[in-house]
């Protein structure tokens, strides 16, 4: 004797049935969604790092030849005062930025950011729902 399913309960597991893709469609639209942030933010840091690497390295080099520039300018007259002076701007420079950067870091955006608001949206109409 087959078991026969009566139409209510067959439509319950068809809902629940779609339910679960849903469900699970949602799931792989935010893993998606957060993959593709995460290789943007790895792109952009990597683009970034080179771009700062290039730009220290030509401000360092132009640095180094107006220092000597000067030094060499006022080498008969107050070389040891131009020397001290470009010692003390060169460390406030390199503690300034420091400091800059120390607050860059603890202040940067929360990575993730649009796929926990996605999250956090989904969460909140399956709730309204119950």
């Amino acid at each position: 004797m087959a078991a026969e399913h009566s139409p209510s309960s067959k439509g319950l597991l068809d809902s629940l049935k779609t339910l679960t893709g849903t469900l699970i469609a949602i799931v792989y639209t935010r893993l998606e969604l957060l993959s593709t942030d995460l290789e943007e933010e790895r792109e952009r840091l990597a683009i970034l790092l080179m771009l700062m690497l290039i730009a220290l390295f030509c401000i360092g080099v132009g640095l180094i030849l107006a220092v000597l520039l000067i030094v060499v300018a006022f080498w008969d007259t107050h070389r040891l005062l131009v020397l001290a002076g470009f010692t003390g701007l060169f460390l406030v420079g390199g503690l300034s930025a420091s400091w800059v950067a120390l607050h860059k870091l603890r202040t940067k955006p929360r990575l993730f950011a649009a796929s926990l608001a996605e999250l956090r949206q989904d969460s909140t109409q399956l709730n309204s729902h119950k």
